[in-house]
């Protein structure tokens, strides 16, 4: 199997497909994402997370901000049960979604746990990480707000964030409060979509 034009062991596809059949099943129940984009699971909401794993294949702690129905969340979880280290803690305050994210971790073996607080609140749960993602949540700003607690004068800490096309406009408002260093990825699933990566972060107002 192949995602992202890039090899997945049989053991990884064998936990995404799983995970793809529990979600599906939860997804009858509460709302997980966006019901237009069911019938497009694959493509639009694994393959797409798994880019977060594929751009930063290693074995660190995460930090997943909002994890909703588990992207990026428990796809960078499954993936790093392939390599028997690293962690995701997965921060979601909605009760129902944060069930189903436990129930995903645990049927798939997958190396995460599940924090249902908010996420102001999460960091003294967690400690620090290496790496932070979030997907759908809020613009640049605003996920630098979030996740500065944890980047904050280190090197060490990078951020990977979902964006769309309007990207470069969330960029230019973020940098009127922020200093960093940024990489732009190119989306191997949207067009005109991109992964950034963020680090050194700094605060200027």
């Amino acid at each position: 199997m192949q995602l992202n034009g890039l090899r997945v062991s049989r053991e990884t596809q064998e936990r995404l497909q799983h995970f793809a059949a529990l979600f599906q099943k939860w997804a009858k129940a509460i709302n997980l994402v966006g019901p237009s984009t069911l019938d497009d699971l694959w493509n639009r909401h694994i393959a797409d997370s798994s880019q977060v794993f594929q751009i930063h294949p290693k074995p660190v702690t995460w930090v997943d901000l909002g994890s909703g129905g588990g992207f990026p969340g428990v796809i960078t979880a499954i993936f790093l049960a392939e390599l028997q280290d690293g962690w995701v803690h997965l921060v979601e305050s909605n009760h129902k979604k944060a069930a189903f994210l436990r129930a995903a971790l645990r049927e798939t073996n997958a190396r995460g746990s599940v924090h249902s607080t908010r996420i102001e609140d999460a960091h003294a749960e967690i400690g620090v990480c290496e790496a932070i993602s979030a997907r759908a949540l809020a613009d640049l700003d605003g996920l630098l707000d979030y996740s500065a607690v944890w980047m904050l004068g280190t090197k060490d800490c990078r951020g990977f964030f979902h964006k769309g096309r309007d990207y470069l406009r969330e960029i230019d408002k973020a940098r009127g409060r922020w200093e960093f260093d940024l990489l732009e990825h190119r989306s191997a699933v949207e067009q005109e979509s991109v992964i950034l990566e963020v680090s050194n972060l700094r605060r200027l107002v």
